[in-house]
């Protein structure tokens, strides 16, 4: 299941940012399956992206409908960014929140938003969080929608270092 959704959901990412147009499906390659994570690679019209995704285990608030939701870890060789954390929340954001994401429990990580997107604010926290998330059991993102629903969103981590060391090895950076 998350095979599919994450293709379609990493098409819908990066078209809506601008970052590419959608992957043809014959050039995407699911590079394993890993308990909760599933890793990919493909190439675009730029060069080479290796990303992973998982849904969330347990998602809690008081809404009627939501999208898909996902947890990605992102590599783009192109331009050169690694370890990018983002969140597809499965609704658009609150404009102005803050959401917040921590693991197992520890002092949350404060996101940054644009529509229904999530990620870090920089590259160095990028790096804290995929660290934190290589040697946790579980991570918590809390969101408000643009409606003011509050949702809290738990993720498995069981797997991540496994699909973190496949999209590695597919970028080259192992």
């Amino acid at each position: 299941m998350i095979i599919q959704k994450g293709l379609c959901i990493l098409a819908l990412l990066l078209m809506t940012t601008g970052a590419i147009a959608a992957p043809a499906k014959n050039n995407m390659e699911i590079l394993g399956n890993f308990d909760a994570w599933t890793a990919y690679v493909f190439n675009d019209d730029d060069g080479k992206i290796c990303y992973m995704a998982s849904e969330p285990i347990k998602s809690q608030g008081k809404y009627k409908i939501r999208d898909d939701v996902f947890l990605m870890v992102t590599h783009r060789l192109s331009n050169k960014t690694f370890d990018v954390v983002n969140i597809a929340a499965g609704y658009t954001y609150k404009k102005g929140s803050r959401p917040t994401f921590s693991i197992d429990g520890a002092k949350p990580f404060t996101l940054v938003t644009s529509a229904d997107t999530a990620w870090a604010k920089d590259a160095p926290t990028d790096a804290r969080l995929v660290k934190a998330m290589r040697a946790g059991n579980k991570a918590v993102l809390k969101g408000t929608s643009r409606r003011g629903t509050l949702t809290t969103d738990t993720f498995s981590l069981k797997g991540f270092s496994k699909a973190y060391r496949a999209i590695q090895k597919a970028c080259g950076r192992e």
